[in-house]
């Protein structure tokens, strides 16, 4: 698909690259960065691709949308539709499809950005609900099943192909998407930079495509990898491989051990689901994992 450029979000949305030494020295690493996608505008890295969607269809003149999330990218349509209609004379409508188990702090933050266009709906079966109100002609913001999502994170992909010796990234994945766009710029710009991912104890369809599992089931403590469907596994799974990367598993006692580690080293509270990506990286520090330059750990959000 070739690049569009979008009307509306500001394309030069960079987030801050951190280099944390003695973290990195705990782990037994040369380098190791933060990317802070919890410090975008949008809340985390759905704010690359959720806005760029929108702009989207947008241009094609729809009006109505529709999304089914854990949280994240729920709160990256909100925060952006709320923008939009600040500016628009003819508003955009975003019904908001949440599951029952979505954490309450961040229902709380996207009950504040509820209005006559910006519904909240919590349903049993949220996704059902969401293929209802495609049918119904609202256009799915769903990033998982929309190829238009992953030019959203181009910027993003260019941002971390500066740092200088970056050698592999680790990323917390559900639907795959932002792990798929990266390794697909990295590859296309012949560039040996490994992308890694990191499921939970309880959700995992990606990653077990790497290794066998035999795990406890738990709930996990990382609530926005939801996605057991895994429409894009296939071709990521085949991309990783390509980066020279893998896939690694975090349980919760590996969850709340590299949240320790971080503010032990760093001072700096991560949520459950950025520590993902520290998960991931102590595990293939500890195992040898061959990874020439430095490491980059996404700190995607909440």
């Amino acid at each position: 698909m070739a690049m569009w450029v979008r009307p509306h979000v500001n394309m030069n949305m960079i987030t801050p690259i951190e280099n944390y030494p003695k973290l990195a020295k705990a782990i037994g690493l040369t380098d190791l960065y933060f990317k802070r996608e919890d410090t975008h505008p949008y809340g985390s890295h759905k704010g690359r691709s959720i806005p760029f969607m929108i702009d989207y269809y947008y241009e094609k003149g729809d009006r109505d949308f529709a999304i089914s999330s854990s949280g994240n990218a729920a709160l990256a349509a909100a925060l952006y539709v709320e923008e939009l209609n600040g500016k628009n004379t003819e508003p955009i409508n975003l019904d908001i499809y949440l599951g029952n188990n979505i954490s309450t702090h961040k229902f709380e933050k996207l009950k504040k950005l509820t209005d006559e266009n910006i519904r909240i709906l919590t349903k049993e079966r949220p996704l059902q609900a969401l293929m209802r109100s495609v049918q119904e002609g609202k256009i799915s913001l769903r990033q998982s099943t929309d190829d238009v999502a992953l030019i959203g994170y181009e910027p993003l992909a260019r941002e971390l192909a500066e740092i200088r010796d970056i050698g592999a990234v680790f990323i917390g994945t559900s639907s795959g998407t932002t792990a798929q766009a990266l390794a697909e710029y990295f590859l296309k710009n012949k560039l040996p930079i490994q992308i890694h991912v990191v499921q939970t104890s309880s959700c995992h369809p990606i990653i077990d495509a790497f290794e066998t599992f035999d795990i406890p089931k738990e709930r996990s403590l990382a609530d926005a990898i939801v996605d057991q469907t895994a429409f894009r596994k296939e071709n990521l799974v085949q991309l990783i491989r390509k980066t020279g990367g893998r896939g690694w598993l975090a349980t919760n006692e590996s969850i709340q051990s590299a949240q320790e580690l971080v503010m032990k080293n760093i001072k700096h509270k991560i949520s459950t689901n950025s520590a993902l990506s520290v998960v991931g990286t102590m595990q293939a520090a500890y195992l040898g994992y061959e990874i020439k330059g430095a490491v980059v750990c996404m700190i995607c959000g909440e």
